[in-house]
């Protein structure tokens, strides 16, 4: 009797993709962590950079964040916690400033840089794909980026996608 593919038995590791669209400081964290804890947990794990995530692959990192429009962002300072009037995210290099100012506290605090988190994520298996339509949109070349990544669109989302258990879109 020959073997058909529903009687050929799938793989038991589990499948996890991730679409990565942001590239500031604070959203480059949650797709490196929840990738690289995963992987350590024994997921095959996708991360598909688009858009302004797509810079996340570069060689040169220069991530800020911006505190205009996120109420929640409030830091440690003298014993409480501040937030920035949207006000003053409008003045130039309050960007860079907060970007500063979060990496110092991580630093502080024992967290791992997006560098070494995305080192630990290839070492760990986890594959990484630069969507190609937005590499051709912002000029970008593979000479640009880390060494890893492979080029892909959306189709070869689509097929990662549909075979995986836990999609993300962040």
């Amino acid at each position: 009797m020959a073997a058909t593919a529903d009687s050929i038995p799938r793989s038991t590791a589990k499948r996890m993709s991730i679409i990565v669209t942001k590239g500031t400081l604070d959203w480059a964290y949650p797709p490196f962590i929840l990738a690289t804890t995963a992987a350590a947990m024994d997921v095959n794990v996708t991360m598909f950079f688009t858009f302004y995530g797509l810079p996340l692959l570069l060689k040169d990192l220069d991530l800020n964040l911006t505190p205009l429009g996120n109420p929640a962002m409030k830091m440690p300072f003298a014993g409480k916690h501040m937030g920035m009037p949207n006000i003053a995210s409008m003045i130039p290099g309050v960007d860079a400033a907060a970007g500063r100012m979060m990496r110092n506290l991580m630093k502080k605090k024992g967290v791992a840089s997006i560098t070494d988190l995305r080192s630990i994520a290839i070492e760990a298996g986890v594959r990484m794909i630069a969507c190609q339509m937005t590499m051709d949109l912002f000029e970008y070349t593979l000479v640009d980026m880390i060494e890893g990544p492979e080029l892909g669109g959306a189709a070869t989302y689509i097929e990662v996608a549909t075979q995986s258990d836990i999609n993300l879109f962040i």
